[in-house]
This record gives structure tokens, sequence and C-alpha cells, in this order.
């Protein structure tokens, strides 16, 4: 997998059935539930990348915008470089986490898993 590449697009929705039609409709994609456990709350396509996730829209910045999520090798570390260079991070996680580009536009950044 190369280094950033992207592993989401997250799309926050008003009406979640709706969005997921939509969706469902115009890529011609399965939006299951998601394992609440390891993924979150929400619907999201199964295998490919990058995968394809609806939510019930919130307040937080991840939950207002889409949001393109990057795998990175070492999450922690990748939070690091996001404040040293002029980023914040909204919300650590220890699979994932929501931040903001220099510019305060959101995006979220996923460790990748282990290759086998």
């Amino acid at each position: 997998m190369p280094r950033g590449s992207l592993s989401l697009i997250e799309f926050p929705a008003d009406d979640p059935e709706r969005a997921r039609r939509f969706w469902s409709g115009l890529l011609d994609v399965e939006l299951k539930p998601r394992d609440q456990d390891s993924e979150g709350e929400g619907w999201q396509t199964g295998l490919g990348e990058p995968a394809l996730g609806v939510h019930l829209r919130g307040r937080g910045p991840g939950d207002s915008f889409s949001l393109p999520y990057f795998n990175v090798s070492d999450l922690a570390d990748a939070l690091k470089r996001v404040q040293a260079l002029g980023g914040t991070v909204v919300h650590p996680g220890e699979r994932w986490a929501i931040c903001k580009d220099s510019e305060g536009t959101p995006f979220a950044l996923a460790q990748a898993k282990p290759v086998d």
C-alpha cells in the first residue's frame, strides 16, 4: 500500500437511509452496517479501497462535511507530524484520528493494517 493512500471517504447524512440509497444507486455498491467496535457507527462498503461510508450527521468536523481518511503506517507519529506542520488533532484515537490541516480543513488518518 502506498504511503498515505486513501482508505475511506465518509459522508454525513441528515437521512442516512436516503444517503445509503443515493450512494448505493449511484456507485452500484452495498453499504452494510459497520462493526461498531472496530469501525464506529454507520454503514460502509466492504472490500476494496477506498471504502465509502455513511453516518448520521453530527456536530464534529467529521460529522458535518465529507471526510477523506488516509492510511498511515504509524498513527502516533503521523499525529505528531500534523501538529509540527501547523495542523491540529481534533479527535485522537488508537485506530483513527480526526485532524485539520494548516488551513483548517478536516481530514482523518487511519492506522494501516499490518501486511502479513
